[in-house]
């Protein structure tokens, strides 16, 4: 099977915000069938009564294809509660459940299994080895990495990652079938990631910021100083700071991804005392109505344009661009212009490159100050940013 055309049922397994959000773009996308699977019917439907709602609200826009409805896009939409009868029949799997290896790996035993000799298995998660993923399906060459960003309908980025053992007809046909999702910010991109590595690219990058993050929501805390007024350090109003997005974004999806990345790349990256009780307490971010910050009607509650006037924008870029360089020195990508193109489509920010080629020196001078200050070694620069070698490797 090497065209797209042979793709006509795609089903989706877990129907909360990453699921149902994968659903209607594939939905938009044309595909006569859309099973979204999940095993709590009433999660499914709330998930299909999101998925109509955002519909409507586009058709209402004129952003719909023409002569394409809601409701007629709604009408190729299956619920099922049963795995095995939502992927008996189906060409294209996208796993959408929590990010735990076991989780992910008992369900692509039972998608290996239950699931007809030619369907690709795609998993989405975030940061974790497709390779180990795919081991538990028997068919790791049928399995591959489709990293979606939210919301998926608006954000133009895939990352697509091969495993170890990922066939290329797997990786091709996976490619098709991501660029047949629209995007409403323009034409889908696809980062093909040869070579797995803990986080990808975006996820790499801005986890790895992370680290100074939550070092940052800890000294604040201690300090007492606003949170919001740090945010605004980085970002204006009505744009979402840092800690707005990670609640934005769920914080036990952060805490997932930076604990992940602290058992495959470094202790480092291990969530800190705040976000840590955070979790502990269930106040997760928007889908709790409490994280960091207090949210109303899907937004946080911002009293104050404020700024704490502690640290830059330019310290998050210094460090996205020193991992981006800790990205290019393990061969994970062959040229910046793919991180840049990425984080644009993914994070709509500018990569660090661009600007990284202008200001590599006074950026490591940034980070060797805020090592010694924070006491996080990991956050120093490393030798391709310091040298500025890397402009020759676009």
């Amino acid at each position: 099977m090497t065209d797209i055309k042979d793709i006509r049922t795609i089903t989706i397994v877990g129907a909360g915000t990453m699921g149902h959000e994968i659903a209607q773009v594939a939905l938009m996308g044309g595909f006569s069938k859309v099973i979204l699977n999940d095993l709590n019917n009433d999660v499914l439907k709330q998930a299909a009564s999101k998925i109509n709602q955002k519909l409507d609200k586009l058709e209402s826009k004129g952003l719909l294809p023409e002569k394409v409805s809601a409701n007629s896009l709604m009408g190729n939409l299956i619920q099922e509660t049963n795995l095995e009868h939502a992927i008996k029949e189906t060409d294209f799997i996208i796993e959408a459940i929590p990010e735990v290896m076991e989780l992910k790996q008992e369900l692509f035993a039972n998608l290996g299994e239950l699931a007809p000799s030619h369907t690709i298995l795609a998993t989405n998660t975030s940061t974790m080895s497709i390779t180990e993923i795919a081991s538990a399906s028997k068919r790791p060459e049928k399995v591959v990495g489709m990293h979606f960003f939210t919301p998926i309908a608006l954000l133009r980025l895939i990352e697509l990652i091969k495993g170890k053992l990922t066939s290329e007809e797997t990786f091709n046909l996976s490619i098709k079938v991501g660029k047949q999702f629209p995007a409403l910010k323009g034409k889908r991109f696809i980062a093909e990631i040869e070579k797995e590595s803990p986080g990808f690219i975006v996820n790499r990058l801005t986890i790895t910021c992370s680290i100074f993050l939550s070092w940052l929501l800890d000294y604040v805390m201690d300090k007492g100083i606003s949170v919001e007024k740090v945010d605004n350090d980085f970002v204006s109003t009505p744009q979402l700071g840092p800690f707005a997005k990670w609640d934005y974004l769920g914080l036990d999806v952060v805490c997932d991804s930076m604990n992940y990345l602290a058992e495959n790349i470094s202790p480092v990256y291990k969530p800190g005392r705040t976000l840590t009780n955070l979790l502990k307490q269930g106040n997760l971010g928007r889908k709790t109505g409490q994280g960091i910050y207090k949210w109303f009607e899907n937004k946080p509650v911002i009293t104050s344009a404020e700024k704490a006037e502690l640290y830059s924008l330019e310290y998050y870029y210094a460090i996205l661009l020193n991992e981006g360089c800790r990205l290019l020195e393990e061969n994970i990508v062959s040229g910046y212009k793919t991180i840049d193109d990425a984080m644009l489509a993914g994070m709509d920010m500018p990569g660090p490159f661009n600007a990284g080629k202008r200001k590599y020196e006074d950026w490591s001078n940034l980070l060797e100050e805020l090592s010694t200050k924070s006491g996080i070694k990991y956050l120093k620069p490393c030798h391709l940013m310091k040298t500025g070698n890397f402009v020759k490797m676009k």
